[in-house]
C-alpha cells in the first residue's frame, strides 16, 4: 500500500508543478470533518498551512449560508479549504492527519455534532489525489478494522462561510452571552467532547501531525 500510495503522491506532485510556478508555492486541500470552527482550528496547527478558509461544499443550491446548511435540506457539508506550501507539506501528509483528527468511522456526524452537513468528506481537486484519498481511506479501515464512512469524492463549487465563522477558534469579538469567540469555542470544544474521542479511536496517533491542538 505504501508503494502504491508514493508513486500516487509522486504523479500528484508532478501534475501539480505542470500548472506552473504559483501552484508550485501553494496548493490546496478541501476537507468536511464535522464542525468547520474545530477543523480549521486544528489544521491552524499543521506544519505548512499558510490559510484556512470555513465554508461549505457539496450541496445543491448555491451561495448557501449557514441558516439554510443547518436545517440539513441542501446537501451541504460544513468544510475548510487549506492553503498549504507544499515545499514544507504534502497532500498525502495532510490525508494522513485529517483522518488521525476525526471519528472516520461515524455514519451520523461528528462528536456532538449530528446530520448531513457534519458528515465527513475529502474533496480532491484532481484525479491524483483522488486516488491518494481513496488509498489513505483503504489504509485507514485496515488500521481500525472497521468501513471507514468519509466519502471520497473530486470537488465540486466551495462556498466560503460568513465573516464571523472563520478563525472562530481564536476571535476576540464578545458575543451575546458574554464571552469572546475564543472562549466559546474552547467551550464547544470540551464539552463536544473532540479531543478525548480522538484519542479514544486512535490512541497516541490521535491529532498526528498537528503543532498541538485547542
Amino acid at each position: 500500500m505504501k508503494k502504491n500510495k508514493l508513486a500516487i503522491a509522486a504523479a500528484a506532485a508532478g501534475a501539480m508543478v505542470t500548472f506552473g510556478a504559483q501552484a508550485a508555492e501553494t496548493a490546496t486541500a478541501i476537507f468536511a470533518g464535522g464542525c468547520f470552527w474545530s477543523i480549521e482550528s486544528d489544521f491552524d496547527h499543521a506544519p505548512g498551512v499558510l490559510e484556512t478558509t470555513s465554508g461549505y461544499i457539496g450541496g445543491r443550491i448555491e451561495n448557501p449560508t449557514y441558516e439554510q446548511v443547518i436545517t440539513e435540506t441542501t446537501g451541504h457539508r460544513e468544510a475548510v479549504k487549506i492553503v498549504y506550501d507544499p515545499s514544507v507539506t504534502s497532500y498525502e501528509k495532510l490525508l494522513d492527519t485529517f483522518f488521525h483528527l476525526i471519528d472516520p468511522i461515524e455514519t451520523r456526524g461528528q462528536f456532538c455534532d449530528f446530520g448531513e452537513s457534519y458528515t465527513t468528506a475529502v474533496y480532491a481537486g484532481s484525479d491524483a489525489e483522488l486516488a491518494l484519498a481513496e488509498a489513505e481511506k483503504a489504509q485507514v479501515a485496515t488500521e481500525l478494522g472497521k468501513p471507514v464512512a468519509t466519502i471520497i469524492a473530486i470537488a465540486p463549487t466551495f462556498y466560503p462561510a460568513e465573516d464571523y465563522h472563520q478563525d472562530f477558534w481564536k476571535g476576540q469579538e464578545r458575543l451575546v452571552n458574554g464571552l469572546t469567540r475564543e472562549q466559546h469555542y474552547a467551550r464547544y470544544r470540551v464539552g463536544c467532547g473532540k479531543n478525548q474521542q480522538v484519542e479514544a479511536i486512535w490512541g497516541a496517533e490521535a491529532f498526528r501531525g498537528l503543532d498541538g491542538h485547542a
